[in-house]
């Protein structure tokens, strides 16, 4: 450690917690390093120590804890080198102390301090003390894709050490940086390949988001370990002795799935925990010689379905077709015994380092002359591509590329065999755009499998498509409707833009004239004033108006003449009233005795959010609306995470102050076996023993088994939890929650 100096005004209890966290680090470092990278990154946190010396982080401890910790992520968890290492270590510095980037260039050249621009830039977008993160600069983030890969991955690595100690910030932070991490860093880690990392960060998600599903989640899976483990090694022994005469080396290990996973399942699927039939999945990994991991892993594959019968429809062979981020394995879901399915991974160690550490892995097992010929690098490429085309709508634009990070994939062929892996529920018209611009912009048609279909057909796994162009065809507005990715929607609406501008061009010129009559000069002035009066956003959106005559230009007629300026006249003001719908909004009164900001909710106005109804006792947060003040919604409802992580500047703090008797709407699933006499017993329960007044009740059978919903009226959280409990209590019902 002697060579690890610390320097800085550091007391000895911070001296000793800094080298616990460096003993990891260089445990790590030292039998993989050479002895110049080595001193580079001893290098970079001597610069750093010196450089955060007097900064502490919210739990107390010396700040320069964290890039330590950030450092031995990249290291150890994403298996990358001493210039990425050193980056983590120095990824604060330019940001938060006085050293310069130009310092940083002197001391360590050009590259580093490229990444440590990205990563600075990063910083200035996401402000980790308020949480906040807007939409519009979701792109700055992604553009860093196009300067240095490295910047994304030591960003990943330090929006997991920070989501790892979240315990110290305040609850509303807390919500926020959890959702702006589900929203964008979790995806952006599962399309990296760094599945660990996802996996983690949307367990830690979870956990701040909805931290009582994730404890009677985690709690389920700490109680049933014994007996998954026993039943692991049912299953695993006959596949062992089997493998044990097939003179392959392996190794097999049992994993529980993710508590995210589990619960997106569960919500996803509405079944309980105990229904889940792929709680854990058997691992089977093969030390094969790259010639023959193909034929050793269906090898391997043979072995296991000669005990277990498979599903036909869950085999996914992604060692045939890898999926862009270089993921390969060979999946199967078998029935094992006792009547439970199974899932089987199938993969070597080359895949499962590359499954392990994504990029860093996936770029370690790249041979020379094939590295810019991966699916990885054709999306990073692809990535480009959207960033160069600027779009309008900032929001709309995050939402088709996340949708893009996280989509399964399929692999559709060309009438020539070429390979183009699309995103699923991509479309004739996307595959067209996928190709080529002009091939997208001339589309009128796809041969699918050799029949002829629409633009809007949509492709499945394996098609083979052949697109059908005609010069006289061009993209239109009905295009936006039926196109999926990224970049073809982005190219349709260049295309738009353009057309529009012609068309515009010959609007312009009509008003030139109408200015002309009126003897007033065809100026910025002028076009704002009429741009205003037709209530047009842009003058492009009048001239384009007045081209089509949605504009009727009688009205300048109106207009006085002072000078060169036009002066329009004054329009009628309409106060609207806004009502809301049905009884719910008229029995929430102000009497619910919120904190907002600090300040009673008797001098704020707020409204109670549809989407979740809130009650007295759920965790809330205050999400300020234009034009109609603070709406309060739940932090578990659906819309929390978008909210959040879009628009976490209009995020306020809210807490319920002290209990009053007000009832709130709420409401509760049931489903149970229709005995006679049931549903009559729940009500009982509702209406008499817990005098609560029941709004609606809607009930359906089928099969011998009922379902329905029940809305109400309670007071707070505490009193719809009982009545739950009570109603789960009931011999017959299966399943009672909240809605």
């Amino acid at each position: 450690m002697s060579n690890w100096n610390i320097q800085g005004k550091y007391s000895t209890e911070d001296k000793r917690l800094i080298r616990k966290s460096l003993k990891a680090l260089q445990n790590e470092l030292q039998p993989r390093l050479s002895e110049a990278k080595y001193q580079l990154v001893q290098k970079a946190f001597a610069v750093a120590c010196k450089a955060h010396e007097n900064d502490r982080r919210k739990s107390g401890e010396p700040y320069i804890i964290h890039p330590i910790e950030v450092a031995l992520i990249v290291a150890d968890e994403m298996g990358l080198g001493a210039t990425s290492v050193a980056c983590a270590l120095l990824h604060d510095t330019v940001e938060d102390t006085e050293i310069s980037l130009t310092n940083i260039e002197e001391e360590f050249g050009e590259k580093i301090a490229r990444i440590i621009d990205g990563l600075t830039k990063i910083s200035e977008v996401v402000d980790l003390t308020s949480g906040s993160l807007q939409a519009e600069n979701f792109r700055k983030i992604l553009l860093t894709i196009s300067d240095d890969i490295r910047v994304i991955i030591v960003k990943l690595a330090d929006r997991l050490h920070n989501m790892r100690t979240l315990d110290s910030m305040r609850r509303d932070k807390q919500l926020k940086i959890a959702s702006e991490t589900l929203f964008l860093y979790a995806p952006l880690a599962h399309r990296f390949g760094f599945y660990n990392v996802k996996s983690e960060l949307e367990d830690l998600c979870l956990r701040y988001l909805e931290p009582e599903a994730y404890e009677e989640i985690a709690n389920k899976l700490k109680q049933t370990k014994t007996s998954r483990a026993k039943y692991i090694q049912q299953f695993i022994e006959p596949i062992e002795k089997a493998l044990e005469n097939s003179q392959l080396e392996y190794r097999i290990s049992g994993r529980p799935k993710h508590i995210y996973s589990i619960w997106n399942k569960m919500k996803n699927k509405n079944v309980a925990f105990e229904d889940m039939y792929d709680l854990f999945a058997i691992r089977i990994i093969l030390d094969s010689d790259p010639k023959e991991e193909k034929t050793e892993c269906w090898r391997v594959y043979s072995v296991v379905t000669d005990f277990y019968k498979p599903n036909p429809d869950r085999l996914k062979d992604f060692i045939s077709n890898p999926k862009t981020n270089g993921y390969e394995s060979l999946h199967t879901t078998v029935m094992g015994p006792k009547g439970k399915w199974v899932e089987v991974q199938i993969r070597t160690e080359r895949m499962h380092a590359i499954a392990e550490q994504g990029l860093a892995a996936h770029w370690k097992y790249k041979e020379g002359e094939n590295e810019n010929d991966s699916a990885l690098d054709e999306w990073i490429q692809h990535v480009r591509q959207i960033l160069e085309n600027p779009e309008s709508n900032a929001i709309e634009f995050i939402n088709n590329f996340k949708s893009e990070l996280f989509e399964d994939e399929i692999y559709t062929f060309t009438p020539k065999g070429d390979v183009f892996m699309m995103p699923k529920g991509a479309t004739a018209l996307d595959f067209a755009f996928r190709i080529h611009t002009q091939v997208g912009s001339q589309c009128m048609g796809a041969k699918v499998n050799h029949k002829l279909v629409p633009i809007s057909h949509e492709l499945t796994n394996g098609d083979q498509v052949e697109i059908i162009t005609s010069k006289k065809q061009k993209p239109n507005e009905d295009w936006l409707k039926i196109a999926t990715t990224s970049k073809a929607r982005s190219k349709i609406k260049s295309s738009l833009k353009e057309e529009k501008k012609e068309i515009a061009d010959l609007g312009k010129e009509i008003l030139k004239r109408k200015f002309k009559n009126m003897k007033v000069p065809a100026d910025h002035y002028n076009f704002h004033e009429v741009t205003n009066y037709y209530n047009q956003k842009t003058t492009l959106d009048l001239f384009y108006e007045i081209a089509e005559k949605k504009i009727d230009l009688a009205d300048l007629k109106k207009f006085e003449v002072n000078g060169d300026k036009l002066v329009a006249p004054k329009l009628e003001t309409k106060t609207k009233e806004v009502q809301f719908e049905g009884d719910v909004r008229e029995f929430l009164s102000k009497d619910a005795e919120l904190m907002i900001m600090g300040a009673s909710s008797t001098e704020i106005d707020y409204e109670f959010a549809n989407c979740c109804n809130p009650i007295p006792g759920d965790d809330v947060f205050g999400f300020v609306s234009i034009g109609k003040g603070i709406k309060i919604h739940r932090t578990s409802c659906p819309n929390a995470v978008n909210l959040m992580s879009k628009y976490g500047y209009r995020i306020v703090k809210v807490s319920w102050n002290a209990k009053q008797e007000i009832a709130f709407l709420s409401g509760i699933y049931i489903r149970g076996f229709d005995d006679k006499g049931l549903v009559n017993k729940i009500t009982k329960i509702i209406s008499n023993d817990m005098n609560i007044n029941m709004q609606s009740i809607s009930i359906q059978s089928d099969n011998g088994v009922f379902e329905g919903n029940i809305n109400m009226y309670v007071n707070d959280r505490k009193m719809l939890d009982k009545l739950i409990k009570n109603v789960k209590r009931m011999d017959g019902m299966i399943d009672c929650y909240r809605v």
